[in-house]
């Protein structure tokens, strides 16, 4: 399950519970500034400091509903109905950021591998969502989400 985080966000928070083996990784797709926080001075810091406990326990929350969203969306919904969500939810993310847009460092195995199925499969997904006029390929490579790609989620 691939996740994308931003400005404020943790990631490798299960060592504050002991944990010494990683179940996860992280790469970053855009210029990043990363701060390592000793678990023992972040422990310090969540029992001492108010608005860093909220910060944190605000994080794991949404971080634990997305987790929830994910795992249903890949129970339940078709593999074009998750590509769709994550194209939207891409879009969402990119809403105000400084940051080069991610959606055109993404290719279609990356996708395939964020929704679970193949490359062809998005492939084929793209172009209908192009026909019916939900996406457009920009000549600079880019692509542009409307928000009418929701209707593949109904």
């Amino acid at each position: 399950m691939l996740g994308f985080l931003g400005r404020g966000d943790f990631f490798g928070e299960a060592c504050i519970g002991g944990h010494a083996s990683y179940q996860t990784s992280a790469i970053t797709l855009v210029p990043s500034t990363i701060m390592v926080i000793d678990r023992k001075k972040m422990v310090h810091m969540i029992e001492k400091e108010p608005h860093v406990c909220k910060q944190f326990i605000d994080y794991l929350l949404s971080r634990n509903h997305r987790i929830e969203q994910d795992l249903i969306d890949h129970l339940f919904n078709s593999s074009e109905k998750r590509l769709a969500r994550t194209l939207l939810l891409l879009k969402e993310y990119e809403k105000g950021s400084e940051n080069p847009s991610i959606i055109q460092i993404l290719n279609q195995d990356t996708f395939a591998e964020m929704i679970g199925t193949t490359r062809p499969r998005v492939n084929f997904f793209m172009n209908k969502f192009r026909r019916l006029g939900y996406i457009h390929y920009k000549h600079n490579g880019g692509l542009e989400i409307y928000k009418s790609l929701s209707n593949v989620l109904q």
